[in-house]
């Protein structure tokens, strides 16, 4: 048996309140898809959503956990990749300063970590040492309100941040309360303040979830949880301000079953969008309107598997890689660069409870 090709390396958040033991280090094969284990990094608790580091020399996941150092918060870990042998060092952790911490990003100086917190509906900002590691929080603002879903709704559930790419604003959807939030970024001291207009709505009950920006910095899409829906937005580079031109469904006509949706992506090209179901347990694929921004639905694409939470475009835009976090498994699929549909490559590793996946050499 061949030993893999650590020229390119993937790491994989996961859930470990199941057989997981925390974030899975693979080696991917830009030619074929596939993925080959190289390591394990234990010693965190539901290691989920992992965020690189501009210079690629970090990594940072979010433990998401309801307390941590008896507060209630979670905790977020740094660590230092070795890019040659694929090994993850542990530097330290901090805490979130709210419960549930999912979803983080470090922005394009490398000088912060912003994290959002789920179940305490708020989120965080810290500083980020020279040598990788996190200081205490600097920034932290807590969101209130509810909507019309009492069990999901009830208050607010800050689902994941955002930074433009010119690094001053950033985006925050909350599920809670049917908004994403728009702050200022002060890229000197850490700080977030209210933009003005300060948030946009979207439908009652759509639950905001994931964004992703379009290459062109102009547009950017928003996937709903709860309504399986994806807004696009015209995005003013002046003021934050978000503008919608559409929203439109993710499942095919005749659906009726249970469904909720996860992530969204622009591919690299600009020319399409995914977006995940879980239930319908498929990838949504859009074609892009290059002067408008309009999304129209192509097709679906089952991922051989049950609920798909994260999926990623590998660095070429060739493979789209989905994560099936209730069948352990995280499928290889090909995407055809006319169309933007995906053709299963046959190439699937079994990782427990896959919950985010990151290409180190992006």
């Amino acid at each position: 048996m061949t030993s893999p090709d650590l020229s390119h390396l993937v790491f994989i958040g996961t859930y470990t309140h199941s057989t997981s033991e925390g974030i899975y280090v693979h080696s991917f094969d830009p030619d074929t898809g596939r993925l080959e284990p190289v390591s394990v990094v234990t010693g965190a608790d539901n290691p989920s959503f992992l965020a690189l580091h501009p210079s690629r020399r970090f990594i940072y996941a979010t433990s998401e956990v309801e307390e941590f150092e008896g507060k209630s918060q979670g905790a977020l870990y740094a660590y230092s990749v070795d890019a040659e042998s694929g090994e993850l060092s542990y530097i330290n952790r901090q805490g979130s300063v709210g419960p549930g911490p999912c979803h983080a990003i470090v922005d394009s100086s490398g000088s912060y970590l912003l994290a959002a917190n789920y179940h305490g509906g708020s989120i965080c900002v810290l500083p980020i040492r020279e040598d990788g590691g996190l200081e205490p929080a600097c920034t932290f603002i807590q969101h209130r309100g509810s909507s019309v879903n009492p069990r999901r709704q009830g208050e607010a559930h800050a689902h994941s941040i955002n930074l433009d790419p010119q690094n001053r604003f950033a985006y925050v959807p909350d599920l809670g309360v049917d908004r994403v939030f728009i702050y200022r970024f002060d890229q000197d001291s850490g700080d977030l303040t209210p933009a003005d207009p300060a948030f946009v709505e979207v439908n009652p009950g759509f639950g905001p979830r994931h964004f992703a920006f379009h290459p062109d910095g102009r547009r950017a899409y928003l996937i709903n949880e709860l309504g399986s829906a994806i807004t696009g937005f015209d995005c003013d580079p002046a003021t934050g301000a978000l503008t919608e031109f559409q929203t439109i469904g993710t499942l095919p006509s005749g659906f009726s079953g249970l469904n909720s949706t996860a992530h969204v992506l622009v591919h690299p090209s600009g020319r399409f969008v995914y977006g995940s179901n879980r239930g319908h347990d498929s990838i949504a694929v859009f074609a892009v309107d290059e002067v408008t921004g309009r999304l129209t639905a192509v097709g679906h694409q089952s991922t051989g598997g049950r609920t798909p939470r994260n999926f990623e475009i590998d660095p070429s835009g060739t493979f789209l890689l989905a994560e099936n976090q209730n069948s352990d498994s995280v499928v290889t699929f090909r995407i055809d660069l006319e169309s933007g549909l995906l053709t299963p490559t046959g190439k699937v590793a079994r990782i427990p409870m896959p919950v985010c996946i990151r290409f180190l050499n992006r």
